[in-house]
C-alpha cells in the first residue's frame, strides 16, 4: 500500500503594517506632556498673547453701548451664537426694554417673547429677570451703591443671583462694569490646555487664577486678552482643530495627531 504523502503546513503570510500618515518633523512635534513651571507658564501666556495681537489686532470687545447692554448681552449669550444675540437686544430695543430698570418691572413671562432669538428664552428670561432685579430692584437702578463694593465681594454676590455662572459674573465685571475679574470660557480653557498649561479637566476657578498670576493687572489688556483668545478659538482652535495657519502653530501644542501630521504637510509644500 503505497505511502500517503505528507501535505506541507502552508504558512500564513505575515499581517502588513499598517501604513501610517506623514509623520510632523521634528520642529512641530508635540511635546510630552509633563508639568510646567511658571516660569515657562508665564513667557508662554505673554507670547500667546504677543502673538495674536499681531494679526488679529484690537478686538474692541465687547460691543454694547451702555453697562446695561452689556449685562444684558452677557446674560443672553449663554450658549448660543452672538448673532442670536444681536437680535434678542434689538428685540429687546424696539420694546423700550434694553436697560435693566425697565426688565426688572416686567415679568419673565413678558420678556421671554422678545429674546426667542436667542434660545432657551424661557429660561433666559428668568435669568435676566433676577440679574435686572439684582442691579435694579423693583425698577431702581443701585449702580452707585455697586460701584462702592469691592470686586470679590461683589463677584460673590453676582454668583448667588439665578442664572449667573462664573463666565457670566466675569464678563458683566469686567467689560460692564470696568473691574479686574479675568473671563475664562470654552475657547480660553481649549487654548491653554492644548499649550500644556494646564492638565485637561482644569476648573474655571484653576484657569482664571493662572491668568491672574500671570497676565499684568490691566483692565485693557483682561478685555483684550479674552477678546483675542475668543478669537482664535473661534478660526483656529476649534475641536477640530486648524493648526496649519493657527497663528500659536508650535511644538508644544497637543492638538490632535492628525492636526499635527496636517500642519507638516503644509509645511511641506
Amino acid at each position: 500500500m503505497p505511502a500517503k504523502k505528507k501535505r506541507g503546513i502552508k504558512k500564513r503570510a505575515a499581517p502588513r503594517a499598517r501604513q501610517k500618515g506623514p509623520r510632523a518633523p521634528a520642529d512641530v512635534q508635540p511635546a510630552t506632556r509633563r508639568p510646567v513651571s511658571d516660569t515657562v507658564r508665564r513667557r508662554v501666556i505673554l507670547e500667546i498673547y504677543d502673538r495674536l495681537l499681531d494679526p488679529c489686532g484690537k478686538r474692541n470687545w465687547w460691543p454694547g453701548q451702555t453697562p446695561d447692554e452689556i449685562i444684558i448681552g452677557a446674560v443672553l449669550t449663554q450658549n448660543t451664537a452672538w448673532r442670536n444675540v444681536v437680535r434678542a437686544i434689538d428685540s429687546l430695543k424696539a420694546a423700550g426694554l434694553l436697560s435693566l430698570p425697565a426688565l426688572a418691572r416686567e415679568t419673565p413671562e413678558d420678556i421671554a417673547p422678545l429674546i426667542r432669538a436667542s434660545g432657551y428664552f424661557n429660561l433666559k428670561a428668568r435669568r435676566l429677570h433676577a440679574v435686572a432685579e439684582f442691579f435694579a430692584p423693583g425698577g431702581r437702578s443701585r449702580m452707585a451703591e455697586i460701584e462702592s463694593q469691592e470686586t470679590d465681594a461683589l463677584r460673590e454676590a453676582l454668583l448667588a443671583t439665578h442664572g449667573v455662572g462664573p463666565e457670566t459674573a466675569d464678563s458683566i465685571l469686567v467689560y460692564a462694569l470696568g473691574r479686574l475679574s479675568f473671563v475664562v470660557d470654552t475657547y480660553t480653557t481649549r487654548v491653554v490646555t492644548r499649550h500644556g498649561l494646564l492638565a485637561d479637566g482644569s476648573r474655571y476657578e484653576a484657569i482664571r487664577a493662572m491668568f491672574t498670576r500671570h497676565v499684568r493687572a490691566d483692565l485693557a489688556m483682561y478685555n483684550e486678552y479674552h477678546a483675542l483668545l475668543v478669537w482664535v478659538g473661534h478660526h483656529y482652535c476649534k475641536p477640530k482643530p486648524q493648526c496649519a495657519a493657527c497663528p500659536l502653530a508650535r511644538r508644544s501644542c497637543f492638538a490632535t495627531a492628525a492636526a499635527w501630521r496636517a500642519l507638516a504637510d503644509a509645511r511641506s509644500e
